[in-house]
């Protein structure tokens, strides 16, 4: 073998270890943040008192609504 071909066999297996690799991590998190979502309905209604606003549970389900269609 060539040292050509001993870089070329070593430089492919590199490409093809980290796009395996990303899409592995990638569907890691995706698994775990439709699992675990980062707000729920709680911490909105506390974001929304701290801003001053008086949170009705139909706004809540708005925003939740909002948030999950933007996650997708």
């Amino acid at each position: 073998m060539s040292t050509g071909m001993i870089i070329l066999v070593c430089a492919l297996s590199l490409i093809a270890g980290v796009a395996i690799g990303f899409f592995i991590a990638r569907k890691y998190m995706m698994s775990y943040l439709q699992k675990n979502p980062p707000i729920n309905e709680n911490m909105l209604r506390v974001m929304m008192m701290q801003m001053g606003q008086k949170p009705s549970q139909k706004k809540i389900n708005q925003m939740m609504q909002a948030m999950n269609k933007q996650m997708k």
